[in-house]
């Protein structure tokens, strides 16, 4: 083998294994996501940057009531009034891609994924109630500092429930225009992609995010 080629194959063995690192940092540590709607303003609002946390992946560490979350978007978006099961407040994910390629794809690449960015409000096992405009976890009011003072929140889906084990209730701070687990039903961890940790554009709300 000439040195040329030998040259050629290390630059290579180097570029795979750089982007295999690449990937595995993306998928297990962190990587970057803009958001796109107004589901969560004042808090977020559109186009601005963030770093999202993914070492929860690692750690199994589950995200704590108020962080904000991405995760992947169900099939179904949105359950009407009468299909709601209140006893079964789970979203539908019935989807799934097949074969390693294609998993690889939307998992890792999260090509063609849809995700929604959302507040966790009810973890598994705790009683949520909306009710009169407030959210009540376990018959206790919940206080929402995050939350703009004439916001009210209001369900006809999902509205008087227990979160199952494994799922998680999320909504977002704009609670007139989100679309959330309040009409998609509870969330299993699994499906969750990564915790809101850092704000980094644009620079004059740059910084962590409450």
């Amino acid at each position: 083998m000439n040195e040329k080629v030998k040259d050629i194959l290390e630059w290579g063995y180097c570029i795979i294994i750089a982007l295999i690192l690449a990937l595995l940092f993306r998928y297990f540590v962190g990587t970057p996501t803009i958001v796109k709607q107004r589901s969560m303003f004042p808090t977020l609002q559109e186009n601005q940057r963030l770093i999202l946390n993914r070492t929860f992946r690692i750690t199994g560490k589950m995200p704590e009531r108020g962080k904000i979350i991405t995760f992947e978007a169900p099939t179904k978006e949105y359950y009407s009034r009468w299909e709601a099961d209140q006893s079964n407040p789970i979203a539908v994910y019935d989807n799934e891609p097949k074969g390693i390629f294609e998993k690889f794809i939307y998992n890792v690449l999260e090509i063609t994924k849809k995700s929604y960015i959302k507040r966790v409000i009810g973890l598994p096992g705790e009683h949520v109630k909306i009710e009169n405009g407030k959210v009540y976890i376990n018959g206790n009011e919940l206080k929402e500092e995050y939350l703009s003072s004439d916001v009210i929140t209001e369900s006809e889906v999902f509205y008087d429930f227990i979160v199952p084990e494994g799922y998680i209730f999320a909504m977002g701070d704009n609670r007139g225009k989100s679309t959330d687990c309040r009409a998609l039903g509870c969330v299993p961890l699994e499906k969750v992609e990564g915790i809101v940790c850092f704000r980094f554009w644009p620079f004059n709300v740059l910084g962590k995010i409450k």
